[in-house]
């Protein structure tokens, strides 16, 4: 039988009541992802927060208070319920400025407006039900970085302003023309994967380093020329039938052209710094005209697929592509040590 003299032992809930009592008002980063919290009325947001992270709530309002983080340079939103009605107050959110914005994987359905964050630096709307690019003109010229994946967008527009873009991210809509680029002359990253482009028009991006045009519908690979900078390009699951383009491409170190239409492999001759090659899953038949086309990157080739090809069913294929490429490290999924 316990001593009635003695404290009641510690239960889970004062341990959680404990664990609470910390001073944050020095605080800078504030990390509260998968909190489960419906709103922040228990929340403190000490003024000298520089980052917010709010990831995988259920929150569904904005805190008001948040306007009032001057400090604040990275404020993340991610994976909760918010949608077009109560993001409209961060329109009013006039003390925040150079900032990032994520408000990936919300019920969003058009661009909020944040046309009063002067120096906003990226700026997150993945995952929504956005199907217009209308408001993005408000969006500052000084963004570096957009991100629109996996919404339900048809037009590449009002965007030809941010001239300081680096990296834009508009896979998974239902784009059909590639367009409105021109402008973008420091832009390294282009990502447009699981859209409708029959076409690759590039407008002369002559300093971007990564494309993904992966899953459209695209016949032809024309329209890669001026790319010489390009270093990583991905076009697997097209309608692809002829490598064409490519040989000025020469800092190219990742070519993905699997799941297409190939029936050999030309045009790869110059790229002498070709590192991962993934041809699987077209209809290529020779294992010595793969070896003839890439002789210019044969030692250093790293990585090679060519499996579902008809000359992956070739005797000694592992073994053949091992002679060839002698520092390769991974064929197909085999990987050699």
């Amino acid at each position: 039988m316990q001593n009635q003299t003695e404290p009641p032992p510690e239960t889970n809930s004062d341990k959680d009541d404990q664990a609470i009592e910390f001073d944050l008002s020095s605080t800078t980063a504030l990390d509260l992802t998968s909190f489960q919290l419906h709103d922040l009325d228990s929340v403190e947001l000490p003024s000298s927060l520089t980052e917010l992270d709010l990831t995988a709530n259920r929150l569904s309002k904005l805190d008001p208070r948040i306007a009032n983080l001057i400090n604040l340079r990275k404020l993340s939103f991610q994976q909760n319920l918010i949608d077009d009605a109560a993001i409209e107050s961060i329109s009013s959110w006039d003390s925040l400025s150079g900032l990032e914005l994520v408000l990936r994987d919300n019920k969003l359905m058009k661009v909020p407006d944040v046309s009063l964050f002067k120096k906003l630096l990226v700026f997150d709307v993945s995952f929504n039900e956005i199907t217009s690019l209308h408001g993005m003109s408000k969006v500052s010229s000084t963004l570096k970085e957009l991100y629109v994946s996996k919404n339900e967008v048809t037009k590449m527009e009002e965007i030809d302003h941010l001239h300081e873009l680096q990296i834009l991210e508009l896979g998974s809509n239902r784009l059909r023309v590639m367009e409105n680029l021109q402008n973008f002359t420091k832009l390294e990253e282009l990502w447009l994967g699981r859209n409708r482009i029959k076409a690759i028009n590039l407008c002369g991006l002559k300093y971007i380093k990564k494309i993904s045009l992966q899953s459209n519908r695209l016949t032809s690979m024309i329209g890669l020329e001026e790319c010489v900078a390009l270093e990583e390009l991905y076009l697997s699951h097209n309608g692809i039938s002829k490598m064409e383009g490519l040989s000025t491409l020469v800092n190219l170190r990742v070519l993905d052209v699997s799941s297409n239409k190939l029936t050999s492999v030309n045009d790869v001759q110059n790229l002498t710094r070709l590192e991962d090659l993934w041809l699987n899953d077209n209809q290529i038949e020779s294992l010595e005209s793969v070896a003839e086309a890439v002789s210019g990157s044969r030692e250093k080739l790293t990585t090679v697929y060519l499996e579902n090809n008809p000359c992956a069913k070739s005797p000694n294929y592992q073994a053949t592509l091992r002679q060839i490429f002698p520092n390769i490290e991974q064929i197909d999924s085999s990987i050699f040590a």
